[in-house]
């Protein structure tokens, strides 16, 4: 889908129009300046920027159909530069999407966001004294999010705080992620660092060296500047693909180089895939008091996790399951795939039929994204999934499902070219809510990223401001340069943490 926009040169618009017409189109290019050649629609707009400023959007389609839509919004006195053009930025964006939304007869839910974090909008305006009617007004007039969707946000904000009622004060401590960049298989929709684990044990070797190294390294450093841990999270990869005794040296690593790792609220080990679980590992586990894990069906149709390149069998997911909860895991995570090719309404219904008859603790609810890496979205022909409205049915199911069955949601996040411009949603029983999940969401804390593809988001405890880091995502580049890696981690800290002796 090519549109032309008109009467709006300034590139800094091409990125959110750009963003905007990507949720009505699977493929779409919005032009600015000379279009060069045929184009599905010409949008006009015209700019009034006096006390107010009024915007109005006219789309003409090449068949000659014509729509029209306005917004505007009252211009504050004293606005920089910058704070002007967000200001037209958002005005354009709302008249933008009412026209979009006119042509396709297409309704976006979340308006014009196209941020991963909604919350954190609405954390934001009540933690600046916006009255709750208030702070959900402005979200639906300056977004255009529906009354839907800011009543979920609600929601959830309202469970996180209940769940961390220090939230907005852990800036002064630090959660760890520790990434684990091996699976038995990729999945066709992955695209996190996920290296199939077979014959690459020289691979693993190197790369369990390193991590033990960063663990020490970040470890000293936090012990001598009296730095707390509130959550660990183990992810990848799959961080139950590498041994049991691997496994157990690791978490002695962690146990002996971490600060008051009695008092971490929370640990938890993601052993996705069933197929690397084992009673060993979860012996291993239960040795260092870990019972909060996730054991993800994606779904529990057969020839979808085929489809998929998920080597493991519904009855693998199940058995694995039972088995974990005699061996002593008390809070288990499942992920469920909405959208997976050749699923519909009948295949989610009978997911989460499956997952009625072992009620884990917590349940995520993902859309399917199309990631640009990954082979799904490479081979988009071969795997074909369903449209806008049983996506939204398949959500809509999932919703009263988990409210029927007593799960309350407490994170939410979003993705590019996620179907139906929908969202991930995390549910728990009352009481099992991820904390890590929470914090890495909403961007209340430093998250110290170790291992290969790990992601680091250091936070300013006076001022909020976010540094991101990341180490290498192949394990090679990894093991070249870990040293170097932990060494700018801690430099990063020393500047935030340390800054009345710099």
């Amino acid at each position: 889908m090519r549109i032309h926009i008109k009467g709006i040169d300034d590139e800094r618009f091409q990125r959110p129009l750009g963003l905007i017409a990507n949720l009505f189109f699977e493929e779409s290019e919005v032009i600015l300046g000379e279009a060069g050649s045929e184009v599905d629609a010409v949008i006009e707009f015209e700019v009034h920027t006096e006390k107010t400023t009024i915007v109005r959007a006219v789309l003409a389609t090449k068949d000659g159909d014509v729509f029209a839509a306005q917004a505007d919004k009252e211009n504050p006195a004293g606005l920089t530069e910058k704070e002007e053009f967000k200001l037209l930025k958002t005005v354009v964006s709302r008249a933008y999407l009412k026209v979009l939304q006119d042509w396709t007869g297409i309704i976006q839910k979340w308006g014009i966001l196209t941020g991963v974090r909604p919350t954190k909008l609405l954390h934001k305006k009540l933690r600046e004294g916006t009255e709750q009617e208030t702070a959900h007004k402005e979200l639906k007039e300056q977004y255009l999010i529906s009354d839907e969707k800011i009543k979920l946000m609600q929601d959830i904000v309202d469970r996180q705080l209940a769940v961390l009622p220090d939230l907005y004060n852990l800036k002064n401590g630090v959660s760890i992620y520790i990434g684990i960049p091996f699976c038995p298989t990729k999945c066709a929709y992955c695209t996190f660092p996920a290296y199939a684990i077979n014959g690459r044990q020289g691979s693993v070797d190197s790369f369990l060296g390193g991590l033990h190294y960063e663990i020490r390294q970040i470890g000293d450093w936090l012990k001598k500047n009296d730095i707390k841990i509130t959550t660990v999270y183990y992810g990848g990869g799959t961080p139950t693909s590498i041994t049991a005794e691997e496994m157990d040296m690791l978490y002695e690593e962690v146990q002996q180089s971490f600060p008051d790792v009695q008092n971490i609220r929370e640990v938890t080990v993601e052993a996705g895939r069933p197929d690397t679980i084992t009673p060993e590992k979860l012996e291993v586990l239960k040795k260092w008091n870990i019972d909060r894990i996730s054991i993800n069906p994606q779904s529990y149709i057969q020839e979808t996790l085929k489809a998929i390149g998920r080597h493991h069998t519904v009855e693998e997911t199940i058995d694995k399951f039972h088995l974990a909860r005699e061996m002593g895991m008390n809070n288990i995570n499942m992920d469920l795939i909405i959208g997976l090719p050749g699923e519909g309404t009948e295949e989610f219904a009978h997911t989460l039929a499956e997952t009625k008859k072992l009620m884990p603790e917590s349940l995520t609810v993902h859309t399917l994204s199309f990631k640009r890496a990954s082979e799904m979205t490479r081979n988009k022909q071969k795997y074909k999934v369903a449209d806008r409205i049983e996506i939204e049915k398949m959500m809509s199911m999932a919703e009263t499902w988990t409210q029927e069955h007593d799960y309350v949601p407490y994170y939410l996040y979003r993705q590019k070219n996620i179907l139906g411009n929908l969202e991930n949603v995390g549910y728990a029983f009352a009481g099992q809510e991820s904390l890590y999940n929470i914090i890495i969401m909403e961007e209340q804390q430093t998250i110290i990223g170790l291992g290969c593809g790990a992601s680091s988001k250091f936070i300013d405890p006076d001022t909020g401001v976010i540094t991101q880091f990341s180490n290498p995502k192949d394990p090679k580049s990894y093991n070249d340069s870990f040293e170097e890696y932990a060494d700018k981690k801690i430099e990063i800290l020393d500047s935030l943490f340390n800054k009345a002796k710099i």
